[in-house]
């Protein structure tokens, strides 16, 4: 079966760096989407410290990434990459569900 996000090499290290400084308890990073922005919905990343059994796990190398049951139908087949920039850095989804993104980036449409 395709995994729901592949992860790039440049996203699974950061993900790395931020769960070494991340609170004990915490297991992992949880993806979902969420209403808002000006194109519609939104990508909210966060740290999950609990499984829901409705999650959808990723594991990709060497780190765990929780896919929100809700978000699921919108993430299929999307990649998650980190770019680092001399300004800003941030995690970057190519999701080929997108039909319109903002100009800002921060929400799109499926």
């Amino acid at each position: 079966m395709n995994q729901i996000i592949k992860l790039s090499d440049n996203a699974a290290s950061r993900i790395k760096e931020i769960m070494a400084g991340a609170e004990a308890n915490s297991i992992g990073v949880r993806v979902g989407v969420k209403s808002g922005g000006c194109a519609g919905m939104s990508y909210v990343m966060e740290y999950t410290k609990d499984v829901n059994p409705n999650d959808e796990v990723i594991e990709d190398k060497g780190v765990k990434v929780f896919v929100d049951a809700a978000a699921v139908m919108y993430l299929l087949g999307t990649e998650m990459d980190y770019k680092k920039e001399e300004f800003s850095s941030s995690f970057v989804f190519k999701n080929p569900n997108e039909t319109e993104r903002c100009g800002c980036g921060e929400s799109f449409k499926t």
